[in-house]
């Protein structure tokens, strides 16, 4: 089967289309053979390829363990292990697993749901990773409430753009900042309030928010804390980036300020069924920048690392 590989660290260049051995669920009971149709790029594919420090201690620190990058899927099922019981042979799927910038993957049956009737490959390979998270900082980490003050820094990425329809959904006032030609199409997802971070700072206009979500890493706890109620919190999702936020990480945990908060996203059947059940119910939208084939697979990731994507990009392994 083909495979975009990466065999070093580096630029979009590393990455190679080669043909690799196709995955078998013969010895691996729990797990489903899966034909990509298509995946998504996420900032972890990015930080994973370049080497990011914090990656190598588990990709290893000279040359990377895993050569195939990828953690969303959407495609069909093709075989089963033999202790799977949700899926058979012909099911469409989608959900998490490692390496899905492949022809075939074999992820845990746990990691999968069925996809919506309505709902097309593309669409349903944007979800896993940027829809749990933002639905997982919302509602387990805030736990948002009708009538709470949303601010979603980078409403317009992969993560911020779930954030304010998941927000909407729990009832809260969504402000959502994003830059001048992305105002449109996030207002239409459903955002109350929206500001430019081009020609305002939000932490200067004076309102305070019960939850400030940081999609994209960009700000800084420090620079956000005034715009916190007393009980508001500030979310990261991007805790080591910048640089300036290192201390501020630290300091938050040694004195364990209830106003910072991370979270490491974690895949469970219950949030993908949730975020199912609103794609097929037209609740969530997901927002497609561009679609790539495989064989391009460079260029897909030098768009996503220019760091302006509208959306998702989507890797397109078949037709």
């Amino acid at each position: 089967m083909k495979a975009a590989v990466y065999k070093s660290y580096g630029t979009p260049e590393v990455l190679k289309i080669e043909e690799v051995e196709k995955p078998s669920v013969q010895d691996s009971p729990d797990r489903v053979l899966v034909k990509v149709y298509a995946a998504s790029i996420n900032p972890f594919d990015v930080l994973f390829r370049r080497g990011y420090l914090p990656t190598r201690l588990s990709n290893g620190l000279f040359k990377p363990k895993d050569h195939v990058l990828g953690i969303d899927v959407a495609g069909v099922v093709e075989a089963v292990g033999a202790n799977v019981t949700r899926f058979k042979p012909g099911d469409r799927v989608f959900g998490g697993c490692f390496g899905s910038h492949a022809e075939y993957v074999t992820p845990r049956e746990k990691g999968l749901v069925l996809m919506p009737t309505n709902a097309s490959f593309v669409d349903c390979a944007t979800i896993s990773c940027a829809g749990m998270t933002a639905l997982q900082a919302l509602q387990k980490v805030a736990g948002v409430k009708p009538g709470y003050k949303v601010l979603i820094y980078g409403a317009s990425g992969g993560i911020g753009h779930f954030a304010v329809q998941l927000a909407k959904h729990f009832g809260a006032e969504v402000t959502a900042v994003c830059s001048t030609g992305n105002q449109g199409w996030v207002r239409a997802l459903g955002a109350d309030h929206m500001i430019d971070y081009t020609q305002q700072d939000f932490s200067k206009n004076g309102q305070r928010y019960d939850l400030i979500l940081d999609a994209v890493g960009k700000r800084t706890y420090a620079s956000c804390k005034s715009s916190l109620t007393p009980t508001g919190i500030y979310i990261s999702e991007h805790p080591l980036k910048p640089v300036a936020q290192i201390p501020q990480w630290i300091f938050s945990q040694m004195t364990r300020d209830p106003h910072f908060k991370t979270h490491l996203t974690e895949g469970n059947t219950d949030d993908m069924q949730f975020l199912s059940n609103l794609l097929e119910e037209g609740k969530l939208r997901p927002v497609i920048d561009r679609c790539y084939p495989l064989a391009q697979i460079v260029d897909a990731h030098q768009h996503v690392e220019n760091g302006h994507t509208k959306g998702k990009v989507v890797v397109e392994v078949a037709s």
